[in-house]
């Protein structure tokens, strides 16, 4: 990432209200490659659990 957390957390706090259950997207920073069939992309929050989807196909 660019930014680190704090940094983003402190900007968006800076303009907005975050409350408690606010999610925090950010993009992708130029570089990374695309997502291929068979890749698996998976995000965990500590305490919560684990999402995990499995790349099945594209769209163009």
């Amino acid at each position: 990432m660019i930014f680190n957390v704090f940094e983003l957390v402190s900007f968006i706090s800076s303009i907005m209200t975050l409350m408690p259950g606010d999610v925090i997207i950010t993009g992708t920073p130029p570089g990374v490659g695309p997502l291929n069939v068979g890749d698996v992309v998976e995000v965990e929050i500590e305490g919560i659990g684990v999402l995990r989807n499995n790349v099945i196909g594209s769209h163009k």
